[in-house]
């Protein structure tokens, strides 16, 4: 590329950049997980559009350093090759300074080779932030490119927290208006989703359907090789219809005519890789039983609304088991934690995540969106009562739209809390 056009391109982005405030900002907690003065490249994964720039320039102002920029993913850059990276370097220092020790590299994964260039950066001594969306910066990736050299930070949509600041809404008011106005929040958010831009969108269903077509088109199929876009749609809107549903791969393969259950394996695995579905595993000591009856969630409720050719219904129980998933997945990826779900011989007793650490187990949760019925608690209840005594857990919690409060079975206590005050906590 001329390297005129790599500097002026750098310099209309500093003009572009300037025009952002801390006021456009919604503080996430995941900026707590951004060590800016290590060793290591920073690199912030997740969907596309879940705030990953928005996230690492607000880490960056709020630490007050001076830091270089570039966005990758501009139409100017779209012929950028490894051997251009000095240039784009060159103009950094021409743009910011030569005392630059922070550089925000956005969507870098979008040039071939361009680890080499960060790991170049990083033996010199300079401060490397990495944003990445498509399925080119995988975790398995940066670590046989990067190895050890890297923090990664996986950033879903808002959360319930963060969308009730998007939305100027207090949180810490326990007042009974307030809390009615959080209760209707909270059913809104369910349906809306998190993606920052959408709620003040009038297309919401052009903007997710585009989204999902851009994951399907723009990131798997390049990088997979994968020529037959409608057989991944279809398996991507099967798997959205049927949120938190254990796969079926034989009855897959029936019902959509996708090759074979290996293909099935495969695609369900590039949908994953790409931050559209999260995968649940059945927790289980055996590795052969992991390895089967997964279930599959979506990275965003909203996804679920806003779909063209929609034929989920608006149940707010799959979609707060969905929304509780994510939350588990913020709290315990940073602190090395396995999310599960368990499930004995007998349906009825299934209980929705089991949070283990080193293969112990310990937390049980049960989601259910209404408790009001005797029938319902009573199954809820004694689910987690059963799985205790199977696992030997005795944290037990039941997230429900209800009160805070403590209930007892034979001799085990379960907390049975306020979804709201769930999904709020810090």
């Amino acid at each position: 590329m001329d390297s005129n056009v790599i500097y002026k391109t750098i310099l209309d982005q500093r003009e572009e950049l300037s025009l952002m405030t801390n006021e456009d900002f919604v503080y996430r907690n995941e900026v707590n997980q951004i060590s800016l003065n290590t060793k290591q490249a920073q690199v912030v994964i997740g969907v596309r559009r879940s705030g990953k720039s928005t996230l690492c320039h607000m880490t960056l102002r709020n630490a007050g350093v001076v830091y270089g920029y570039v966005n990758f993913d501009d139409d100017r850059m779209a012929n950028l090759m490894v051997e251009d990276l000095n240039f784009v370097l060159e103009a950094i220092y021409r743009v910011y300074g030569n005392d630059v020790k922070h550089i925000f590299f956005d969507e870098i994964q979008n040039v071939n080779g361009w680890h080499l260039f960060i790991n170049r950066l990083l033996r010199q001594g300079l401060h490397i932030v990495i944003t990445g969306s498509n399925a080119r910066l995988l975790s398995s990736e940066l670590a046989t490119h990067l190895t050890g050299r890297y923090n990664e930070i996986r950033l879903f949509p808002f959360s319930f927290r963060d969308y009730c600041v998007a939305k100027e809404i207090e949180t810490d008011i326990p007042t009974t208006k307030n809390m009615a106005l959080l209760k209707n929040t909270l059913d809104e958010y369910l349906i809306e989703g998190g993606f920052p831009e959408i709620a003040s969108l009038p297309d919401k269903q052009g903007y997710v359907g585009s989204l999902i077509d851009a994951i399907i088109t723009k990131d798997i199929m390049p990088r997979f090789h994968i020529r037959n876009a409608n057989a991944l749609k279809t398996l991507a809107n099967h798997l959205i219809n049927n949120v938190g549903q254990i796969i079926n791969m034989k009855e897959l393969v029936e019902t959509l005519k996708i090759g074979s259950d290996k293909t099935i394996r495969n695609y369900i695995d590039f949908l994953a890789q790409a931050f559209l579905i999260v995968p649940l595993t059945k927790f289980s000591y055996k590795s052969s039983e992991r390895l089967r009856s997964n279930k599959t969630y979506i990275v965003d409720t909203g996804m679920l609304t806003f779909r063209p050719n929609l034929l989920a219904t608006e149940n707010l129980g799959w979609r707060l088991e969905n929304a509780v998933l994510l939350e588990l997945q913020r709290r315990n990826m940073p602190l090395c934690r396995d999310v599960f779900y368990y499930r004995p011989v007998s349906r009825l007793k299934e209980v929705d995540f089991v949070i283990a650490e080193r293969g112990n187990v310990m937390e049980l949760i049960q989601v259910s969106y209404d408790i009001g019925t005797p029938k319902t608690l009573s199954r809820e209840l004694s689910a987690l009562v059963d799985a205790s005594r199977k696992t030997g857990c005795k944290k037990l919690t039941l997230i429900a739209c209800s009160e805070t409060r403590k209930e007892k079975i034979s001799d085990m206590e379960i907390n049975v809390i306020s979804a709201i005050e769930w999904l709020l906590a810090r």
